[in-house]
């Protein structure tokens, strides 16, 4: 008999009244908080102000999810247009279905207007921000353990994610799979964890650190990509998104190469955020403000003990005979 030691949840939503609760919206949103607090700390780190990676996520996630979901639709529209199908259901972004292609590259758009109007050089924002998007991917992926969707083949390994499900179709799903949703998730950290150790290491800048987090993901992705059996479209035996990591895998090794050759090291942490600037600004006024010395009476309120304002101050008794 096979035993899963990774038991699916029963559900993955819960009702607070008439409010549904869902796990997989849950998780995208802590994998959101978990890259602005990371981008936010290397940011600041690289010299740019703590308010600036939270702002221009404010235009990138919007962009982001309905770049992620158009992804997910256009190459997998059989599941919502055609006959017997609802196509309304390519809007119900709760039952899962988010391409991370398509989420990273109008994410990128929205990014760099978000980058435009602070006066942020999009390829630095993007290095300090490149391991929290890996951190998120991490999170979100366990929403598809919520959802029980996107597993692998059958295996008798002791880690295997136990399903219980029907289908959309009618078909019963009972056994137990490869949880490529873990094995993902900490792959996803990994990436993390590799791209800020190089950082550290090398000092990359001007988009390589973010280039290295793309071509560390992508060969993650093939291997897990190339264990599921959900329906996708094939291609001389590889799955669409096994050819999309070859070609974005390429694509990232070379940006890394031709730019580290043509620009190495990284930008002036001068350079990479006007608000960094208007921060130091107010810092200094309010440690100029805190230092400035006010008046003070004697005990008899006649006058000032100390010279003030650069004034010379009426010296009396033994002040006047001792003098500094």
């Amino acid at each position: 008999m096979d035993i899963a030691y990774i038991p699916s949840p029963s559900r993955g939503v819960l009702y607070l009244g008439p409010i549904p609760l869902r796990a997989y919206a849950f998780c995208i949103i802590l994998g959101v908080v978990a890259a602005v607090w990371l981008g936010s700390k290397r940011w600041v780190a690289r010299g740019g102000a703590k308010h600036t990676v939270g702002d221009i996520a404010v235009w990138a996630v919007p962009f982001g999810l309905v770049g992620g979901r158009l992804y997910h639709v256009i190459t997998d529209h059989q599941l919502y247009f055609g006959e017997g199908k609802n196509p309304w259901n390519a809007f119900k972004i709760w039952e899962g279905g988010l391409g991370i292609w398509g989420a990273v590259a109008l994410g990128a758009v929205g990014a760099w207007i978000g980058c435009r109007r602070r006066g942020v050089p999009l390829p630095a924002y993007a290095d300090a921000i490149a391991p929290g998007i890996a951190l998120a991917q991490a999170l979100g992926r366990w929403g598809n353990y919520f959802n029980q969707e996107l597993y692998g083949r059958a295996t008798t390994l002791p880690w295997g994610l136990e399903i219980h499900k029907t289908l959309p179709g009618g078909e019963v799903v009972n056994g137990v799979f490869h949880p490529t949703f873990l094995y993902e998730s900490i792959w996803d950290v990994a990436v993390a964890l590799l791209v800020i150790w190089a950082d550290r290491r090398w000092k990359l800048g001007h988009g390589r650190a973010f280039a290295l987090y793309v071509a560390a993901y992508t060969v993650g992705r093939f291997w897990t990509e190339w264990l599921r059996i959900d329906e996708a479209h094939v291609y001389f035996g590889l799955r669409l998104n096994d050819w999309t990591s070859i070609v974005v895998f390429i694509g990232a090794v070379a940006y890394f190469v031709i730019v580290g050759k043509k620009r190495p090291g990284r930008e002036d942490p001068a350079s990479i955020d006007p608000a960094a600037h208007v921060e130091a600004q107010e810092k200094d006024g309010e440690k100029g403000k805190a230092e400035t010395v006010k008046p003070s009476e004697t005990v008899d309120g006649s006058k000032p003990s100390r010279i003030l304002d650069g004034e010379p101050v009426e010296k009396t008794g033994k002040d006047a005979e001792n003098p500094v």
